[in-house]
């Protein structure tokens, strides 16, 4: 699709590769956050979450700035997730300088399981 368009059309272009693959996926899947036993009435939403266990922030931003690591890794740790990925479209290369991959403290577990 090339850069410059929105996210929004990102995410549909994503979510067409993910349901043409079968990959099981949720789209701005709603995050729980959950004080004193309770969960609170907060609209968190992840772009995509993948398998259970990664989320994916989709950007079409000049450059990606510590707000949004710190998005990323607090849905992680809300879900108790072991990787998240944030994905700029607006580029020259995605690979290259588009992307950013996150791993917590739950990613040790994995090793185990």
């Amino acid at each position: 699709m090339g850069s410059g368009l929105l996210e929004s059309v990102y995410q549909q272009c994503m979510i067409e590769e993910l349901t043409n693959r079968n990959i099981n996926f949720a789209s701005e899947f709603k995050i729980p956050v959950v004080y004193k036993e309770k969960e609170l009435d907060i609209e968190f939403r992840c772009d995509l979450f993948i398998e259970n266990c990664l989320i994916v922030e989709l950007k079409s931003v000049s450059e990606i700035k510590p707000i949004h690591d710190a998005q990323v890794l607090n849905y992680m740790n809300l879900l108790k997730v072991p990787k998240g990925i944030i994905i700029n479209f607006n580029c020259f290369n995605i690979f290259r300088e588009g992307q950013k991959t996150f791993v917590n403290e739950y990613f040790k577990k994995l090793e185990k399981e």
